[in-house]
């Protein structure tokens, strides 16, 4: 239960101290701290302030209900039901903005790699990037679990899904989201010109299930054999499930198991992740209105990331930051990266 007295009050001790001017020349490593905390209890405040003025309004319709005029009481009635309804909406958005803020730290995240713009170019960026994401999670001690995976006859891959297991995963993981570029010379490209392909990556903080109540009547499944890895076993038998649900018309597919019913709880999972994100991005637009923070959200589908091979040079765009040793990074050597983005959005306005 999130104590809204509690943040309200702490706001204003905040704004108290920060009244102070000497504090800026006195202290400037504590006033940028409390003006950071104060940004982010800003959305928070604003919804208070909503909540008790509805609150008020409502106290009021009371004491029109104890009247005889009995259209008055009526309308009252209706004026408390949407102010009962709005109080609950932003109790909502105020538990949301404290989730983001927690960033799912102790979550399992769910990550979806698609081939995009390049052909089978595209396709093999997307298998070095995931070949880049195993190693780091191997030197980070994550588990990884493959859900899902579509090959080329070249090796690469048209999409990917699996599972990411350990300590901070999601923190570092989330900013991996969104469109990747990759600028190079392919291998079968005969007259030496440089290519652009793309390459998708979703993050999804994998849900609880009784976060997200999959109505069984509302998913459609399809069997189907499993192409790939896994052996005779896998693609003898109807072991791969896809699943498609209705409302929204999210598909998903797992066919790494043996087990089709494993499989099925794996779909499930990504699916969950799929349904839960949607509700989160919609909420999110809602809460947030304009203010973007310069690195973005992870989920969005944006181009973040530029690989330049032929320059040895890896370009973030939402932070405009270059590395190079473009060939170490690939090779999994992920941390100066994340945490130069983990900086960045540790500076943005929350």
């Amino acid at each position: 239960m999130i104590d809204l007295k509690k943040i309200k009050k702490e706001y204003e001790a905040i704004l108290k101290e920060l009244s102070d001017p000497e504090i800026f020349s006195n202290n400037p490593e504590k006033a940028k701290k409390l003006g950071k905390r104060k940004s982010y209890l800003d959305p928070i405040v604003e919804r208070i302030k909503k909540i008790e003025q509805a609150q008020k309004k409502k106290k009021g319709n009371e004491e029109i209900i104890k009247e005889d005029d009995e259209e008055l009481k009526k309308l009252a009635k209706e004026s408390n039901k949407k102010m009962e309804n709005e109080i609950e909406e932003l109790k909502e958005e105020i538990k949301e903005i404290v989730k983001n803020k927690n960033n799912f730290q102790g979550r399992p995240i769910l990550v979806e790699i698609r081939a995009g713009a390049g052909g089978e170019e595209a396709a093999l960026f997307a298998a070095e990037l995931y070949n880049m994401y195993s190693k780091y999670a191997k030197e980070k001690d994550w588990k990884l679990k493959i859900l899902n995976s579509n090959k080329t006859e070249l090796e690469g891959l048209k999409e990917i899904s699996f599972e990411l297991r350990g300590k901070e995963v999601y923190p570092n993981m989330k900013h991996e989201a969104g469109v990747h570029r990759v600028q190079r010379i392919p291998e079968t490209e005969k007259s030496g010109r440089i290519h652009t392909s793309t390459v998708s990556v979703a993050v999804f903080p994998k849900p609880k299930k009784a976060e997200i109540k999959i109505d069984p009547s509302k998913i459609e499944i399809d069997r189907f054999r499993a192409s790939g890895p896994g052996g005779q076993n896998v693609n003898k038998r109807e072991t791969a499930i896809r699943i498609t649900h209705i409302p929204t018309g999210i598909t998903v597919s797992s066919q790494t198991e043996r087990r089709q019913e494993q499989n099925k709880e794996n779909a499930l999972n990504l699916l969950r992740a799929k349904i839960l994100e949607e509700k989160r991005e919609k909420r999110r637009k809602k809460i947030e209105g304009k203010r973007q923070s310069q690195i973005g959200h992870a989920e969005r589908s944006e181009k973040i990331r530029t690989y330049n091979f032929p320059q040895d040079r890896i370009t973030d765009h939402r932070i405009n930051k270059n590395w190079h040793h473009i060939e170490e990074v690939m090779d999994g050597d992920l941390n100066q990266i994340t945490k130069t983005l983990k900086e960045s959005e540790e500076e943005e306005i929350i």
